[in-house]
């Protein structure tokens, strides 16, 4: 069984990091991957930097920005990625835009994850439609699931058909905004959170978008199997004050 369903299929509230590769320096990628398994995080999004990352909001573009500066490519992340099977044993996902993967060679990019064991994708520009129609066979092919996301502008039969479609958990975006950090969550998107827990999808959501501290994990993980944290921890890997890996994580749970 593809991993992230195995850690979906546990009664445990799940705690996904997303953080950028080749952030802060070069060739930090697999020791972060390490240090956040041995820190009890539960998935890792591991992003793939992009010049013009639409979704995102300033510290996730300034990460983009200093990693391809410091030389990082699709290549080169999947050569620092080569042996993280030898020692890391939870759900990986690349998340990034299409277009690079698209240069890349979809298929040829779909072979090189599974062959160094990357679970599922996270793909925010890749329309469902254009997935169904010329993707989704490739993706079954080598085991990868592909994650889609919903918001709260997305009408009900679009939510419906994205769970029907989906093989892994929806990617619930928190609020209609870029990436970033809040220290807590309105009534209009508690509001959200509680109109998707009332439809009884079939597929588990995982929050994302502003969840920053402990308080957003917890309520986020009341009307969903987990929450995504972004931002929070690329500041946190800026700062070389702000203590290690192990500490961040444990502040959150």
């Amino acid at each position: 069984m593809n991993r992230i369903l195995e850690k979906l299929n546990t009664d445990k509230k799940l705690l996904s990091i997303y953080f950028t590769a080749g952030y802060v320096n070069l060739n930090d990628t697999a020791s972060i991957i390490e240090s956040l398994e041995e820190s009890g995080v539960d998935m890792i999004e591991i992003g793939l930097p992009f010049s013009d990352p639409l979704a995102d909001g300033v510290v996730i573009q300034n990460s983009s920005t200093i990693a391809l500066q410091n030389g990082m490519t699709t290549d080169l992340l999947f050569k620092q990625l080569e042996k993280i099977r030898e020692k890391v044993k939870i759900p990986l996902l690349i998340m990034g835009y299409f277009n690079p993967i698209l240069q890349y060679g979809v298929e040829k990019f779909c072979s090189k994850c599974a062959e160094i064991g990357i679970d599922g994708l996270i793909i925010p520009d890749l329309p469902i439609e254009v997935y169904k129609e010329n993707y989704e066979s490739i993706f079954d092919e080598f085991n990868l699931l592909n994650v889609f996301l919903i918001t709260p502008q997305t009408i009900e039969n679009r939510i419906r058909l994205i769970d029907k479609v989906s093989k892994s958990f929806i990617y619930m975006v928190s609020s209609a905004s870029v990436t970033g950090t809040k220290d807590t969550f309105d009534d209009e998107q508690i509001n959200y959170f509680e109109r998707i827990k009332s439809m009884n999808l079939k597929s588990p959501q995982i929050i994302g978008f502003g969840i920053s501290n402990k308080e957003t994990f917890e309520i986020s993980t009341e009307y969903a199997k987990g929450a995504i944290i972004g931002s929070a921890f690329i500041k946190h890997l800026s700062d070389e004050n702000s203590g290690s890996i192990e500490e961040f994580i444990r502040s959150i749970r």
